[in-house]
């Protein structure tokens, strides 16, 4: 039924799960599994050398976080996304680029401060998604 199952991680413990859930997904399918992971620009006005500084921790940080989804599921590298932007926005231009059938990802993420204004990550691409989305908690 699936061809292309994308996971969206963030480390948090719901990822966790969804990434153990999407990894049985795709082998039950014998889909191709796609991890994604997306960390947020650094703001302009930090100026130098502040932003180049903040840049490398965040790029530091969002390797780490994207070699743990890698260790969890298996993936190749080649199928290890790390994007810059939005998270929901970006999860959803990754599943159309891979042409995704499923996105697979946790119901709540490291941001939930941020959630609390804005509205969840994951009740964004629900909303959005081209495909189904199977949230986890």
């Amino acid at each position: 039924m699936f061809k292309t199952i994308l996971l969206a991680y963030d480390g948090s413990e719901h990822a966790k799960r969804a990434a153990r859930i999407a990894k049985m997904e795709a082998e039950a399918h014998g889909a191709r599994l796609v991890v994604v992971h997306v960390y947020e620009p650094v703001p302009d006005y930090l100026g130098e050398p502040f932003f180049q500084e903040a840049l490398k921790r965040r790029l530091e940080r969002a390797e780490k976080v994207l070699a743990e989804a890698v260790g969890l599921t298996g993936v190749p590298r080649e199928d290890a996304l790390l994007l810059e932007g939005r998270p929901a926005e970006a999860i959803l231009e990754a599943a159309i680029g891979e042409r995704a059938d499923l996105i697979v990802m946790g119901t709540r993420g490291l941001g939930a401060i941020g959630s609390l204004f804005l509205g969840s990550q994951s009740q964004k691409v629900l909303a959005e998604a081209p495909c189904p989305v199977l949230l986890v908690r």
